[in-house]
């Protein structure tokens, strides 16, 4: 499907509980259903209520939604490495409830992954998550939000753009290179066991 540049807006997330819904569904979409594993069948709700507060990785804070037609149909979720540095897990704690002790279990069993994932190099501008309706794909929205990362990073003074990617998407991983963004680590590091994910980057 061709998309008309001038139907096609970016714009920051609202602090509102249906838009978190919407970046719920797409942060999922985008990790593959790991934060289903992580917080059950409620987490597009958990995540839709932290998502109204600040100060933590899955606030509204981070998110840029793109519209068109005033319809939203995908989004970025962004972040500089000193503004992690700062974040707290009590807001996801807090939402999630009763899923708390699932929430710290998960946490545990998969803490090698998940020291990887939040291990952030200082300078960097790290992308969480950029998901994309499916029928939308290959429709320049990926490159068009991918270019305001750019942007927002170049802005943020960061000296790096950094993202991970599961080494199974391949459409991914395909965009990101053709946007002038190499391989630069992979997990986990051997020779002996498959590749579950990349880091990718590229100098700003």
């Amino acid at each position: 499907m061709d998309i008309k540049e001038q139907s096609v807006l970016l714009r920051p997330a609202k602090p509102e509980f249906d838009e978190g819904l919407k970046f719920a569904h797409y942060l999922d979409q985008a990790a593959e259903g790991f934060f289903r594993i992580m917080l059950g069948r409620e987490s597009e709700k958990i995540i839709a209520t932290a998502f109204i507060d600040t100060g933590h990785s899955l606030s509204h804070e981070n998110v840029i939604f793109v519209d068109v037609d005033t319809k939203i149909v995908g989004m970025s979720s962004t972040f500089t490495e000193r503004q992690h540095r700062m974040f707290s897990d009590e807001p996801l704690r807090r939402a999630a409830k009763r899923n708390a002790i699932r929430l710290k279990l998960v946490r545990t069993l998969f803490a090698p992954v998940w020291r990887i994932l939040e291990t952030i190099p200082e300078g960097d501008f790290y992308v969480q998550g950029i998901a994309i309706e499916p029928e939308l794909r290959g429709a320049g929205i990926g490159s068009l939000l991918m270019n305001d990362i750019d942007d927002r990073a170049k802005a943020s003074e960061s000296n790096r753009l950094s993202l991970d990617v599961s080494a199974k998407n391949d459409d991914a991983r395909r965009l990101y290179k053709r946007l002038g963004m190499v391989e630069s680590s992979t997990w986990p590091n051997s020779r002996f066991l498959p590749t579950v994910f990349f880091r990718m980057s590229k100098y700003l």
